[in-house]
């Protein structure tokens, strides 16, 4: 049992997938509080059910090892259709008194969680329900322009105009092909051969032949690639960044690009999906993202970035929930940018 400096026990909830965890983090980091993770794996046939139906009966607060072992949070941060039955557990389990959370559209309806953020691309709403252009993040403005007023010193000697290259891969919906990878490092090829300082991270989705082409094409070009040794440079990336690109595989990494108010220049590899469109539509009618063939494009805008916003929702719909159950308020350390 962890209790952080407000005296809460939080739970960030989800079955492991990178993404939905960093999402409860992200808030979790925001609203100032420092959570327990929690990670269901339930077996089939339950997960066939998913996020429908039970919990695993394995993975029971009675059974050795549980994710969901009492005693239950009063804060449930949870993400990623299979850990919406074991919220739902925890809600009944603890009398209702764990006020819980859901990042994204469980699919199971706005009366699922006691709050939902949802991104607008999706068609979930409610009175509990708020809808965001990016998802939430743990790439401030305060996490930004501390990086900037000290520079890496691995990147500051870089030449102007400095463009972040973040690579991801594989996923779901998109696969680099053969010609995809060829086709992006050209275009990355192009843009050193400008005279850009192009600054490169890779992802552990990163497909082995684009991942080793990398650190030779930053070699031959006096670039930066990461690999893997020393600090993680991320956020560093984005606060001497002119420009971005971004393979667009990523939701997330997309959304923490958009915070820092740099063009994004966004490379689709093969495959897609209807969301991305709509996604990729919007952000483009706000003038942040425009399609990379190897130029420099765009002008700077306002930082987008929605994670303050889900996070002071949390804290009034959970002051609330507390009021309604006679216990004191909590005060969050929420970050003021």
């Amino acid at each position: 049992m962890l209790r952080d400096n407000t005296g809460l026990i939080t739970w960030v909830l989800s079955d492991g997938k990178a993404g939905d965890e960093l999402q409860g983090l992200s808030v979790a980091e925001t609203l100032g509080i420092q959570p327990e993770i929690r990670r269901v794996k339930p077996r089939a046939p339950f997960t066939w059910m998913m996020p429908w139906g039970f919990i695993d009966p394995r993975e029971r607060p009675s059974m050795p090892g549980s994710p969901i072992a009492p005693p239950y949070p009063d804060l449930l941060l949870a993400s990623g259709r299979r850990a919406v039955p074991y919220l739902r557990f925890v809600k009944r389990a603890s009398g209702a008194r764990t006020y819980t959370v859901f990042l994204k559209d469980p699919r199971t309806g706005a009366e699922t969680a006691d709050f939902i953020w949802s991104p607008d691309y999706d068609r979930l709403r409610g009175p509990n329900v708020l809808t965001t252009l990016t998802p939430p993040h743990r790439v401030s403005a305060r996490k930004i322009e501390q990086a900037r007023a000290h520079p890496d010193p691995r990147l500051a000697a870089l030449p102007c105009p400095r463009v972040a290259v973040l690579v991801g891969g594989d996923s779901r919906h998109h696969r680099f092909t053969d010609r995809d990878v060829v086709l992006f490092l050209e275009h990355l090829s192009t843009l050193a051969q400008s005279g850009a300082g192009l600054m490169i991270t890779a992802s552990r989705r990163t497909p082995s032949s684009l991942r080793e082409a990398l650190p030779d094409l930053a070699a031959r070009h006096g670039a930066f690639f990461w690999d893997g040794t020393g600090e993680n440079p991320y956020v560093a990336l984005l606060s001497l960044a002119d420009f971005i690109v971004a393979t667009a595989d990523s939701f997330n990494m997309i959304g923490e690009a958009a915070a820092s108010g740099k063009p994004i220049l966004v490379f689709e590899p093969s495959g897609g999906h209807p969301k991305l469109d709509v996604y990729m539509e919007r952000l483009r009618a706000h003038g942040i993202v425009h399609p990379f063939e190897g130029r420099l494009v765009g002008q700077a805008y306002e930082p987008l970035n929605s994670t303050l916003k889900i996070a002071a929702a949390i804290v009034r719909g959970f002051s609330l929930h507390r009021r309604s159950l006679g216990l004191p308020d909590i005060a969050f350390s929420l970050e003021t940018s």
